[in-house]
Order: C-alpha cells, then sequence, then structure tokens
C-alpha cells in the first residue's frame, strides 16, 4: 500500500482506534500472523476450524505496525488497535477503498476454465503499451482479492485482476470491490457444480462480475459457448466476442499445432495477424484471443499485442512440456474439469511424437451429485482422440475408462487403479523412448508425485 496511515485504514474499514498512532504508515496486508513484509497490518479472520484472533501477539511480535480485531479485549502492546464488526468485511473494505484511491482501470477475469492463463495473456497483451499490475498466485478469493489490490502502486497504469468464485453470492462481493472497467468470461462449464447445482446457476453467479463494472465498461465474452455469446445483451455494457465463430468479433482461423506451440489467425474486421503461441492447444488460442481483445479497449494493436504474447510461456503444472529421462511428459496436474481435462486430451491428440501417447487421467473433484457421469462423458470424448494408453487413477476416473471402452472395439489399452502407488509400476513399464505421456487430475490427487517418481528413475 502507498500513502495508507492508520488513521485511513480506521475509515476505511468503519472501526474504532482502540490504541497506536493514527498517523503511522502501513504499506503491507498480511493474513498469516508468521508472515510480515514490514509495517504490515494484521487482518485476524475467523475460519470454520480456526480464529487467526488466537495469533494476534505472534504477529505483532514479528512486525505487525497494526492490527483488526473483532474481538473485545484489551489491546496489546507494540501495534495500532483497530476494532471492527467484522475483520473479513473490514479487509474487504480495505481493498474496496484502496482500489478506488489508485484509480487506475481494472480488467476482472472470471470463468469456469482457463481464468489464470487468460489473466495472464491478457496482461501480456496490455504490457506492450502499459505498465500492468497483475493478481498474484491465486488471490483470487473473497480474502484473496482485497489482499491483491493493496499491492497496486502508484506506477501501475492498469490493472488484470483475477475473480474466482464457488457458491453463491460470492461474485457480487468480488465485483463490488474491484468495480472492473472491463470483464473477461472465459467459459461456463460445470467446475463448483456440488455448491451451485446447475450450470445455469454457475453462468448467472458468474455474470455478477457485471454487479460493480463501471456503467460504460467492456464485456469480453467467449462467443462459442452457449451461455454467453448472448451474455450482456441489453444491459447497455458494451460487447465484445471472441472465438472460432463467424459471428465473433476477434475471430481465430487456421488453428495449427506445431511442435513448438501453437499458431493461428487472429481477425477483427479487416484486420489478419499471424499469432504464434509456445504454448499448445486451441484453449490456448481462446485465450490469447480473450487478450487481444481486451487490449484493443486500450488502443493496443493486435500487431504489439501478437508481438507480446510470443512471450507467453505458461505456468508450473499448467500444460508444462518437459523431458524425462527420454520421453517427454505433459505436466497438467494443478487441477481439473471435464473443459480442461478434454482440452488436455486434444493437446496430446495433436502434438507430435515418435512414440506411444499416453493419458494418465485422476479423479476430477467437486462435480457434484453427476460426478460419474462427467467421467464418463470425457471417456467418450477420449474414445474420439483415441489416446495409445489410458491410465485412470481413483474410484472416479474407472469411470472414464468405462466411457473409453463403451462402444466397441477401441484401439486403446486401459489400465484402472484405485492408487498413484498401485499405478506407477505399470507407468513405469509402459514409459518408453519418444513417448508423450499427458498428467491430468484434481489437485488433490496429488499426479505430480507421479511424475516426480519418475524423476527419480
Amino acid at each position: 500500500m502507498e500513502q495508507t496511515t492508520v488513521r485511513d485504514l480506521v475509515k476505511a474499514s468503519g472501526g474504532v482506534l482502540l490504541a497506536g498512532n493514527p498517523d503511522l504508515p502501513v504499506r503491507n496486508v498480511s493474513i498469516d500472523s508468521r508472515v510480515m513484509k514490514g509495517e504490515d497490518l494484521f487482518v485476524p479472520l475467523i475460519g470454520a476450524r480456526s480464529d487467526a484472533h488466537d495469533f494476534l501477539a505472534q504477529a505483532i511480535e514479528n512486525g505487525a505496525a497494526a492490527v483488526l480485531s473483532s474481538r473485545k479485549i484489551e489491546p496489546l502492546p507494540g501495534a495500532a488497535w483497530i476494532q471492527v464488526e467484522d475483520t473479513l468485511k473490514a479487509l474487504q473494505n480495505i481493498g474496496r477503498d484502496y482500489r478506488e484511491r489508485m484509480g487506475i482501470p481494472v480488467v476482472g477475469v472470471t470463468g469456469s476454465v482457463g481464468k489464470t492463463t487468460t489473466r495472464e495473456m491478457v496482461a501480456a497483451a496490455l504490457g506492450a503499451k502499459y505498465r500492468v499490475f497483475k493478481t498474484s498466485k491465486n488471490f483470487n478469493s473473497d480474502i484473496g482479492l482485497p489482499v491483491t489490490m493493496t499491492e497496486i502502486s502508484s506506477l501501475d497504469e492498469i490493472a488484470v485482476l483475477e475473480m474466482g468464485m464457488s457458491d453463491f453470492g460470492e461474485m457480487e462481493v468480488l465485483s463490488s470491490m474491484a468495480k472492473p472497467s472491463a470483464a473477461v468470461m472465459t467459459n461456463i462449464g460445470v467446475a463448483h457444480i456440488e455448491q451451485l447445482h446447475t450450470q445455469e446457476n454457475i453462468f448467472r453467479e458468474k455474470f455478477k462480475i457485471t454487479a460493480g463494472m463501471e456503467r460504460d465498461g467492456a464485456l469480453v465474452l467467449n462467443g462459442d459457448d452457449g451461455f454467453l455469446k448472448k451474455a450482456g445483451e441489453g444491459t447497455g455494457f458494451r460487447r465484445i466476442l471472441y472465438g472460432f465463430g463467424e459471428h465473433c468479433d476477434f475471430r481465430g482461423e487456421d488453428l495449427e499445432i506445431t511442435g513448438s506451440g501453437t499458431e493461428f489467425t487472429a481477425v477483427n474486421g479487416e484486420k489478419r495477424v499471424r499469432v504464434r503461441l509456445p504454448v499448445m492447444g486451441r484453449h490456448m488460442a481462446m485465450n490469447a484471443l480473450a487478450a487481444l481483445a481486451v487490449a484493443s479497449l486500450w488502443d493496443v494493436s493486435m500487431e504489439e499485442a501478437a508481438g507480446a504474447l510470443e512471450n507467453f510461456e505458461g505456468f508450473r503444472n499448467r500444460q508444462q512440456i518437459y523431458p524425462v529421462r527420454d520421453y517427454r511428459v505433459i505436466d497438467d496436474t494443478y487441477n481439473a474439469s471435464p473443459d480442461s481435462m478434454k482440452a488436455a486430451l486434444m493437446v496430446l491428440a495433436g502434438m507430435p511424437t515418435s512414440g506411444k501417447k499416453t493419458a494418465v487421467l485422476a479423479n476430477m473433484l467437486e462435480l457434484g451429485e453427476n460426478s460419474r457421469a462427467f467421467h464418463y462423458d470425457v471417456g467418450r470424448f477420449a474414445r474420439q482422440v483415441r489416446p495409445d494408453v489410458m491410465i485412470c487413477i481413483g474410484d472416479l476416473a474407472a469411470e472414464i475408462g468405462k466411457g473409453l471402452m463403451d462402444g466397441g472395439e477401441t484401439r486403446t489399452r486401459v489400465r484402472c487403479f484405485e492408487t498413484r502407488e498401485e499405478a506407477l509400476p505399470f507407468l513405469k513399464e509402459e514409459a518408453q523412448k519418444g513417448d508423450l505421456i499427458l498428467f491430468k487430475g484434481s489437485n488433490s490427487m496429488k499426479l505430480g508425485e507421479l511424475i516426480d517418481a519418475l524423476k527419480r528413475e
């Protein structure tokens, strides 16, 4: 935080200063009592299993300059003490106030799949002309977003903020804090359907990104998505569609997956620009089209934005491709949903290799009562792209294997295992020179440990 004092925090939070110097500068916000950067505000959050008020003394000992508290307790010495009704709401109010004081445009990015990659591509494209602030790590929730916003500096010219939600009402809170100038919606899938019950509910909740949007704001929407291609009509917001459909304002054509990445032609009106990405897949081209569309709102040309995207390298555990011994792996172990798993299978199918193509797929979680059906559907999709070997790990992933095998003869050899440990010997035996092996599953399935085991061998 810049140009912020305890007095500003008291006003923004709606709290009362019980102790400490109101003119004391505060430069950082921490929600972890063990980690202070210097001149920090510590915000003790109350969770289902713990109450961080128990660590106020530790936070002060570790260097907190100021603390919030919703407990009716005597202030501890060593830090300014701000009494509030609710520490989470106070944190959100502080983030909201700081964003307004910084006064720069904000691009909000949401969707069921591809938020982080799209965020990074949008930031890269805008970075061809501006100094861009962007969400760090996965600080995109009702807790992470206000902390993220307090890190914007006076040197930043535009902010790109990832906005994630998993339950009713959360997106409206995020939008009220971020007040986006433009909002990107990547797709409407079935991630978090366990909490939200239907795709229609997911769409309605995601679309609440517009709740705090500026009146002259722009919606940048996936025009190939059935829910989004008509979203926002009649709202007064400017609508820009991106995708491969003829009706899209920013359209992709002539897609080609090469040995080193993805190429396509971006079309906007009469303008045509060849885009070369060092990452694989049609879905990556979709993310890049969103970035080109956003960049155009701030007068970054397609040529400038495309040039910046040529240096995009992706993220650890998100379709990272690298050699292990004498074969290659596609490490996509960060997380999984039906849409992202299908996209990963398409990447596997499209990449050239001298050996076999193997898909190691694990459970996808938080898909609700229809979870087995979603897994089975991925298997039906896998039947079309035909990997040479399919290794399914977990009881739900077994439905992927079943979906692939149902319907008659298939060239794919399918093996199902309950655990990673059971799958490892078969995988080690199968991995041969020239092979390409995809690893994909929910983060808690820890498929990365399988890759680590192969590296150790």
